[in-house]
């Protein structure tokens, strides 16, 4: 090649497909760093080579998840064709790519979108799938997925419903996706309906363990019991090595004495008993038994071996005794020698003697004024708290503004009436004595004389 002096855009060009298969396989191996260095080399070359480009995008962004969305998206539209609003791939990569890459590329663009919260293009290009891959269970899902997304889980849960009875035979994976929707949503009955429709896995104990749980929280006790019934019966005729029956009938008896059915469930306990002679069952068994028939349960307690630190110890008297009885002088004796032996250790240990830490800038020669020991306490609780005197003559006030004014002008004016009047009656008083007391006024000297004589 170099020989023949071929330009090295197409070299590179010639290499892409091969530079891209590269990267898959280090992605199939784990290498993830490895891969994405890979896809970004390609990627940033700018090839001729649509198809690479296209692979290499796509795998790019499946490797990276939700990191990063718009420069996904961005990474997307280099794909797309530039006259239609909507996204739609071009012809030279839509013509070269097989029906599951094209499917896988607008299934991540959607999950791009939905990441970003765009929902519009999400729901127009979701509903653009089916027609383009009529085939595929992926655009029900999708469009499932845009339902959830936009909390109408009831939506979803009819689609993939509606989906699962128009193509039973794909129906597997719609059913179990509607049944993980309607538990999210609370629909328990719902859910346990999906499940109950897919008959390859009702034997499973996950799928067992589910069912159970879901009719539980429906309040369809029978119905749960019934899913553990048929578990147990088709472990029964299995034939395979790893048996899963002896699982499940633990599992079915400690559920129906939950329930108050202790009848089957010392059955099935008295089953696992002589199937395997499990010390759990047998246990179960006798604790079971002992609420229908003591004599029975005394008799399978027998069979439990006996513990080796009870071999000194006499149940029948333990049974007779009222209880443990508290001794006094035994109990102060015993607190009295904890109490020497603690003490004894803590003479043993010597503690460091530890620097008190001071407050930066603090001398300890030089202290200064203690601070207030009130201080934390609020002011009315203080010992130099004075409350603030009340006005007295506010207290005084009755009625509205008005009225105080209105009295204040009355009680003025009667008080100026009544000065007025005692002024008026000490002045004719005045005027009256002076009147009285005039004719003696003008006494003469000869008057004096003729009374001296």
């Amino acid at each position: 090649m170099v020989s023949d002096n071929f330009p090295e855009d197409e070299i590179e060009n010639e290499l892409a497909p091969i530079a891209v298969q590269l990267a898959y396989v280090q992605q199939l191996l784990g290498h993830k760093q490895e891969a994405i260095e890979a896809y970004t080399d390609v990627i940033k070359q700018d090839l001729a080579d649509e198809l690479s480009l296209a692979v290499a995008v796509n795998n790019l962004i499946a490797l990276r998840g939700p990191r990063d969305v718009s420069d996904g998206l961005r990474k997307f539209d280099r794909l797309r064709e530039k006259d239609k609003q909507n996204f739609h791939l071009a012809p030279g990569v839509d013509l070269k790519l097989f029906s599951k890459q094209r499917e896988s590329i607008y299934v991540n663009r959607v999950l791009l979108l939905l990441h970003a919260n765009k929902m519009d293009q999400a729901r127009e290009l979701v509903a653009a799938l089916p027609d383009m891959f009529p085939d595929s269970v992926t655009p029900a899902l999708l469009q499932a997925a845009v339902f959830v997304r936009e909390n109408k889980a009831g939506k979803a849960e009819d689609i993939l419903g509606q989906f699962s009875e128009k193509f039973p035979d794909k129906s597997k994976v719609v059913l179990l996706a509607r049944a993980q929707v309607a538990a999210a949503a609370g629909h328990p009955h719902i859910a346990a309906e999906s499940l109950a429709k897919i008959p390859d896995i009702q034997h499973m104990p996950a799928t067992v363990a589910t069912l159970v749980s879901l009719k539980e929280r429906a309040g369809d006790i029978d119905g749960a019991a019934a899913v553990l019934d048929a578990a147990i019966n088709w472990w029964s005729n299995a034939m395979t090595e790893d048996n899963k029956l002896s699982v499940l009938m633990q599992e079915a008896a400690s559920f129906k004495l939950r329930h108050g059915r202790e009848e089957d469930a010392a059955r099935l306990y008295e089953e696992l008993v002589k199937r395997h002679g499990s010390v759990e069952a047998l246990v179960g068994l006798v604790t079971t038994v002992a609420r229908v028939d003591v004599k029975k349960a005394e008799a399978y307690e027998k069979k439990l071996k006996p513990l080796p630190g009870l071999k000194a110890v006499d149940v029948n008297s333990l049974e007779k005794t009222s209880g443990a009885k508290h001794d006094e002088g035994i109990s102060h004796v015993r607190i009295t020698e904890t109490y020497e032996e603690g003490k004894s250790k803590a003479k043993s240990k010597k503690k460091r003697k530890r620097k008190p830490k001071y407050p930066k800038g603090f001398d300890p020669a030089n202290p200064g004024p203690p601070p207030d020991p009130e201080r934390w306490l609020p002011k009315r609780e203080r010992s130099s708290y004075r409350p603030k005197r009340k006005d007295k003559r506010a207290a005084q006030v009755r009625g509205s503004q008005g009225s105080v004014a209105r009295d204040k002008h009355e009680a003025g004016a009667t008080s100026n009436t009544s000065n007025s009047k005692s002024n008026q009656a000490t002045t004719t008083k005045g005027a009256s004595q002076n009147a009285v007391a005039e004719p003696s006024k003008p006494s003469s000297s000869k008057s004096r004389k003729k009374s001296r004589n």
